[in-house]
């Protein structure tokens, strides 16, 4: 006999940051300008320590560097306690249901925050789980790295700008694309996306993006560079795609943001990066390492807009 799956449970309160999405406009808003206080090195208030007391589980399926150095830190400088999780560590990696981690789990920390390949297994431990699921990563999203970009976004060109900013992306439709198509719907930025042909972004996330605000889609990289704000970029073949890297290298080769590129910008134009790139493949070393690189800076911000979000779930 066949046991029938649990049913899934009602939608309850609990916050979650499954995407940009699950905040309002007016709470991005919010989460940016105390990113921008913490980063200033002024503390949350009226609590500086409002994690004291609270673990967050911080489960990881796919390697990182940034991801997990600023969460480990951020819930360490709010004055919580950081469980690092690899899929080794848990019984996830012996098949253990979703369901069943979300519910165990909930019962021992206040938090989640989850770097894995399927949005579905985001959208999984959420509807199981009795506290706040952050998404620190899938192959569709990337909503913490956003925070980080427009917090630098921000700082070098005020809070008061953002939406009238023009926001570049030249490359891969990947996760990156499609949070910064988000990220430009619920702030009101014009986004240009260069894209080579069978490399668009998730669909359903770009239409909706193009009802709510103006963009492009385009495969000449210089129409999206013209009076660009923002030059984005990412890796060619991310974790996963190793074996295509030679394959989207020829695609890609046209799309690398280079030192021609970016002078097509506006005179105060950035250069933002999420990290690790490939200096001479997406980004010319001169631009990466040029007076318009914001990107250790936005590597920084990491950690001051993840604090901001978890000020925002747990405190």
């Amino acid at each position: 006999m066949t046991t029938a799956a649990p049913p899934i449970p009602a939608r309850s309160s609990v916050p979650h940051f499954r995407t940009l999405r699950d905040l309002s406009a007016g709470q991005l808003r919010d989460l940016l300008a105390l990113g921008e206080r913490l980063a200033a090195g002024r503390p949350p208030e009226p609590d500086p320590r409002p994690l004291a007391g609270r673990s967050v589980a911080l489960i990881f399926e796919k390697n990182s560097t940034r991801t997990r150095v600023s969460f480990e830190v951020g819930v360490h400088q709010l004055g919580g306690f950081p469980i690092f999780l690899s899929e080794s560590d848990t019984q996830m990696g012996r098949g253990e249901p979703l369901r069943d981690t979300a519910r165990v789990l909930s019962g021992y920390v206040d938090g989640i925050m989850i770097r894995t390949y399927e949005q579905e297994t985001v959208e999984e431990l959420a509807r199981f789980s009795r506290v706040p699921i952050i998404n620190g990563l899938t192959d569709l999203y990337h909503p913490c790295q956003l925070l980080a970009d427009l917090l630098t976004m921000q700082q070098e060109f005020g809070a008061g700008r953002l939406g009238e900013l023009r926001v570049a992306w030249f490359g891969d439709g990947n996760n990156m694309a499609n949070s910064w198509l988000n990220a430009a719907a619920m702030l009101g930025f014009e986004l240009r996306l260069a894209v080579p042909e069978g490399f668009d972004p998730d669909p359903e996330t770009l239409e909706r993006a193009r009802g709510e605000t103006s963009v492009l889609l385009t495969r000449d990289p210089k129409e999206a560079a013209r009076g660009a704000h923002v030059f984005n970029t990412d890796v060619w073949a991310s974790m996963g795609q190793e074996e295509e890297a030679e394959d989207r290298s020829a695609h890609f080769r046209p799309f690398q943001v280079d030192e021609e590129l970016l002078a097509l910008g506006a005179e105060d134009a950035i250069f933002l990066h999420c990290l690790p790139a490939h200096r001479g493949e997406e980004v010319t070393e001169g631009v990466l390492e040029g007076d318009r690189s914001r990107v250790f800076q936005e590597a920084e911000n990491r950690l001051h807009g993840q604090k901001a979000l978890l000020v925002h779930l747990l405190g």
